[in-house]
């Protein structure tokens, strides 16, 4: 393996970073695909983490906020739910 490398021309390690840094491009870009398809850049998400037990520390309208986002959430994981339920279904019925 060495003496392959050796006998390479000058200059061939550029190509592995070439590739290198493409590979880290495409993954990136999948990443942010997968995260904007998956609701990862939604800004109310930090009112999934309060409870009912934080309406104290909290202003009334950030307390409203959390409530309605914790209700939004609710009905995006029903729609889940419901969903894959319908694709496992699916799936039973063509075996």
């Amino acid at each position: 393996m060495k003496e392959f490398l050796h006998s390479l021309p000058d200059g061939w390690t550029i190509y592995v970073w070439m590739v290198a840094a493409a590979g880290i491009l495409i993954g990136v870009i999948v990443g942010l695909w997968w995260a904007s398809r998956n609701y990862q850049f939604d800004e109310d998400i930090k009112y999934v983490v309060f409870d009912k037990d934080d309406e104290s520390k909290m202003d009334p309208e950030e307390y409203a906020k959390a409530k309605e986002v914790h209700e939004y959430q609710s009905e995006l994981r029903k729609e889940f739910l419901k969903e894959k339920a319908r694709r496992r279904e699916a799936k039973h019925a063509k075996r």
